[in-house]
């Protein structure tokens, strides 16, 4: 058995450890074959050299997370130990847009720095995770984003107004506010990036247009980024329908979540549809994020998992 004693100087003990040691606890678990024993600045390690060297190397990536990202989550451990670091490390530059106030909107895990990149390589792009992994939001801080570069000239954010049993027709209120519980998590996210008086202003001039997926048929949608929103509750026939929308230097991006589909029984969902549809077509994107992604409260991390483990049984 062979001993190591390393120095952690120039880095916060707290955001590589965590409180109460939460993080080395975590660490520990993802090496089970190593003894890690943490005295202040000092960590001492024990076990085989092949052990060490290889602990070693991802310790030194943690740390690059840290310096790199201002971050280093339970999910991001288990990801840089489980992954290619290199990969996930690669993008320095991973702010998207600076919001309201200031507000830093960056991509925060490795999928959604994904998404940013597959978006510069091809217009079509299909994100695909649970509840929590940022899909939505970081989907429309890129639109957003297009829109202040002048790449396009508006931003069109649609879903299907399916959620749960419920009914559009049994809402109260005009269509606008009869769709407003729908695009709720769409406006939560604009509302971090964009002024409300120019988001006003955008809305009123149909610079951003937020609509139902019906209101899509018969368009072509140019010179725009378009977001549909909860995928996975579009028919095979609305999905074909939106996806043929596609005019001259528009951007898609679909979302959604296989677990969460709302539509009848008898109704198969466009999204798992399009995704074994055009699986083979090289300009279209597809992004698959996990529970890793999650950046919600750690609970929701654990639901995703329990329900998953559930499924499989």
């Amino acid at each position: 058995m062979s001993e190591k004693l390393i120095t952690l100087s120039n880095i916060e003990l707290v955001k590589l450890f965590g409180t109460n040691n939460h993080k080395l606890d975590k660490i520990r678990s993802l090496f089970p074959q190593i003894k890690i024993v943490s005295r202040g600045e000092k960590l001492k390690l024990l076990g085989s050299t092949d052990q060490i060297k290889y602990f070693e190397h991802k310790l030194t990536a943690f740390i690059k997370h840290i310096n790199q990202y201002n971050s280093l989550s339970l999910s991001q451990i288990e990801r840089l130990v489980e992954g290619d670091e290199k990969e996930i490390l690669k993008t320095k530059d991973d702010i998207i847009l600076h919001g309201q106030n200031g507000k830093v909107i960056k991509a925060r895990t490795a999928n959604q720095r994904k998404m940013v990149a597959e978006l510069e390589k091809n217009d079509m792009l299909f994100a695909i995770g649970p509840a929590g992994t940022g899909k939505t939001y970081t989907a429309v801080a890129i639109a957003v984003k297009a829109l202040k570069d002048r790449k396009i000239k508006r931003i069109i954010l649609t879903r299907p107004a399916v959620e749960a049993g419920e009914n559009l027709g049994f809402l109260p209120g005009d269509l606008k506010e009869k769709l407003d519980p729908y695009m709720q998590p769409i406006y939560d996210a604009l509302f971090d990036m964009i002024p409300m008086e120019k988001l006003n202003d955008y809305v009123e001039n149909g610079t951003i247009q937020i609509a139902p997926l019906a209101f899509m048929r018969g368009r072509t949608l140019d010179k725009a980024f378009v977001i549909l929103d909860e995928g996975q509750n579009t028919t095979e026939q609305q999905m074909k329908m939106f996806l043929t929308r596609m005019g001259k230097s528009a951007k898609f991006i679909i979302t959604g979540d296989e677990t969460q589909i709302d539509l009848p029984r008898n109704q198969k969902s466009g999204l798992i549809h399009a995704q074994n549809t055009l699986k083979n077509i090289k300009d279209i994107s597809f992004v698959i994020l996990d529970g890793k992604d999650v950046i919600r409260h750690k609970l929701v991390k654990d639901i995703i998992k329990a329900y998953k483990n559930e499924n499989n049984d």
